[in-house]
């Protein structure tokens, strides 16, 4: 057990005395060390937490929690999968769509897009696309009046805004006597959305669904049903019961299939970095080692007369574990606080050095989102926290057992 005056001693050396104070300059060096990568490691995982819930959230705004499809991309019988959808306990909207792609041409560029044909309410159900528009309303998106909303980003790109026309063309031709011709319809700009997302923002542009059946000549046929669930986790689970009720085949996905590879990618690097990081928090536990080291040559003689005075081998060892352990606990204490402090503030942080600097860290064309997310999870600080503990006392084990095993008047011999 751990007595009052083993920790008293423990303290009393960490502070070196007058005639050698570099002890206690390599202290302090292993609890600003220990300090920087536990703060580093909460740091960079609480981003990537970020980065990853922030994603999910923008992609869930515009994307369906799932969606089922005919085999060769035509539901005849949408109502009905409709209603068998919608009598899922999870479910919690439906909405038809119809999806193609498509080339905008504006005054100033021609883009592709994806082009989507949506039921004005139920999609307001079914996601979050109705929050997200900023000019203009998805009401607008009335059958055969043929209105579009466009991302921010394509807007800036066609140089359009609320009331200018664009012309709308499909891959699937018409034959003329000129020949084959792309069909295209011209379309009146009625809203602008922001999703944050510049794969969304420059390549998406939303129609009524009637308006889409017409274009694609589609008929009363749809593209699928769109699905949203009242847990977006367990949308893969849910939609597959859906499927089964139908009884025939059709064609199922959701937004964890959709987006598998990116999801994956980023939990792969999560774990690659935690250990690249875990190796760095312990390359600084293990600086104790040193410290320790150090500090059993000089105490040789005081550890000699505690031993002759009565105390055992184990009070010995108490003592420079109880040491090598408050440099962990102060070190990982002073790095989560660190840590808190600059997760919870990264992205004044982030914006006053890009200011600062004049470069953008997120570009917003190269990646998903424009801003620097971060989520601090209290699990990742425990577990990093336990970590760094476990290290600083491991690393403690083998100086303090030499400490423990000195022969006091082998000790006392050289002094």
């Amino acid at each position: 057990m751990l007595r009052p005056y083993e920790l008293g001693v423990a303290v009393r050396y960490l502070r070196s005395s007058n005639k050698n104070r570099f002890i206690s300059f390599i202290s302090l060096i292993s609890v600003v060390g220990i300090a920087l990568a536990v703060a580093v490691l909460i740091v960079v995982l609480s981003v990537m937490n970020g980065f990853e819930h922030e994603v999910r959230a923008k992609i869930l705004s515009v994307v369906s929690h799932a969606a089922i499809t005919g085999w060769d991309g035509r539901l005849e019988d949408y109502a009905l999968v409709e209603d068998i959808a919608a009598a899922h306990p999870q479910t919690r909207a439906v909405a038809r769509f119809i999806e193609g792609q498509g080339m905008l041409v504006g005054d100033a560029a021609i883009k592709g897009v994806e082009v989507r044909g949506v039921d004005p309410d139920a999609e307001r159900r079914a996601s979050g696309i109705a929050d997200l528009i900023e000019a203009g309303s998805l009401a607008s998106l009335q059958a055969r009046k043929y209105r579009i909303i466009i991302g921010r980003e394509l807007a800036e790109l066609l140089e359009v805004g609320v009331g200018d026309s664009l012309i709308l063309m499909i891959a699937q031709g018409v034959t003329t006597p000129a020949g084959l011709v792309p069909r295209m319809r011209r379309f009146t700009v009625s809203g602008i959305f922001y999703a944050g997302m510049y794969e969304y923002d420059r390549g998406l542009a939303l129609i009524n669904v009637e308006d889409a059946a017409r274009l694609f000549r589609l008929g009363d046929a749809v593209t699928g049903v769109r699905i949203a669930f009242v847990d977006p986790l367990r949308a893969p689970v849910a939609v597959r019961e859906i499927a089964r009720s139908l009884g025939r085949d059709v064609y199922i996905t959701d937004w964890t299939r959709q987006h598998a590879n990116f999801f994956r990618s980023i939990q792969l690097t999560k774990s690659m970095i935690f250990v690249i990081l875990l190796l760095v928090v312990a390359v600084a536990a293990f600086n104790i080692v040193s410290t320790l080291v150090m500090v059993v040559r000089e105490k040789r003689a005081e550890i000699a007369i505690l031993r002759t005075i009565g105390a055992s081998p184990a009070s010995i060892l108490a003592i420079f574990v109880s040491q090598g352990g408050l440099i962990g606990i102060a070190g990982t204490t002073l790095g989560v606080l660190f840590g808190l402090l600059v997760a919870t503030n990264i992205a004044w942080i982030v914006a006053l050095i890009e200011q600062v600097l004049g470069f953008r860290f997120l570009a917003p064309d190269v990646y998903f989102i424009s801003d620097f997310p971060s989520q601090v999870r209290a699990g990742d600080v425990v577990e990093i926290a336990s970590i760094a503990l476990l290290l600083a006392f491991v690393s403690t084990v083998y100086p303090a057992w030499r400490a423990a095993v000195m022969a006091p008047a082998q000790a006392l011999r050289h002094e």
